[in-house]
């Protein structure tokens, strides 16, 4: 068996060409000339996928069904402009928006959801065209404490509760106003239109201080 396994390398190393390679890489010391022989074998590197690891209906199938898709509620895929069907110029308000009827009412007589999203909590309040509030709602009144008032979760949450309030009292219709950067900004309009109210129109009121005080001066350590 020894004897096998040292032939290939003794025949190498009676070889001409092998004897030539040494020569030449010794060299003498007018010309010297450097050739280097590599006896490693090259190898290539053999890499696996995931899908090699699964079962056979699974790799027929591939690696996308085990994906799992989260179930979303009902009416959560339904966007803003999907509940109101609105047409495309009427996206932006002009003269006689204000006259202009939104099932039966005038827009300018339709009340007033007030969002002021903080990064704290989510306050929400409904009024009427005037400006008297009729209701108030906010993550914290609803439960959520601490750091998940400022969640857009809770948000969602405190949306769809004042939504079904807003329908127990016959508000069908509103539009928003929007006032903050909070994560429940968007959320809790999600909310509402989940519980079944009808949002025709949304504006951003957040406060732009186009000329803001000096800065505090940075803290000395």
């Amino acid at each position: 068996m020894f004897r096998r396994l040292i032939s290939p390398v003794r025949a190498l190393l009676q070889s001409p060409a092998f004897g030539n390679a040494v020569q030449s890489s010794v060299g003498s010391s007018k010309t010297p000339q450097t050739s280097a022989v590599s006896l490693v074998p090259v190898s290539s590197a053999f890499h696996t996928t995931s899908t090699a690891h699964l079962g056979r209906k699974q790799r027929k199938q591939g690696a996308g069904s085990f994906e799992t898709k989260e179930a979303p509620l009902e009416g959560e895929n339904a966007s803003l402009h999907d509940v109101r069907k609105s047409r495309e110029e009427d996206v932006f308000p002009d003269l006689h928006l204000p006259t202009r009827l939104f099932n039966g009412t005038m827009f300018r007589d339709i009340p007033i959801l007030h969002v002021k999203a903080t990064k704290n909590n989510t306050l929400m309040t409904v009024s009427d065209s005037n400006g008297l509030p009729y209701l108030l709602r906010s993550c914290g009144y609803d439960g959520f404490k601490n750091a998940r008032k400022g969640t857009n979760v809770a948000a969602q949450a405190t949306g769809f509760v004042l939504g079904k309030k807003m329908m127990q009292r016959g508000l069908r219709t509103v539009r928003v106003k929007v006032n903050g950067l909070g994560p429940g900004r968007l959320s809790s309009l999600r909310g509402v239109t989940i519980a079944g109210v009808e949002i025709i129109s949304i504006t951003d009121s957040t406060r732009v201080s186009w000329n803001p005080p000096r800065p505090r001066k940075q803290r000395r350590i």
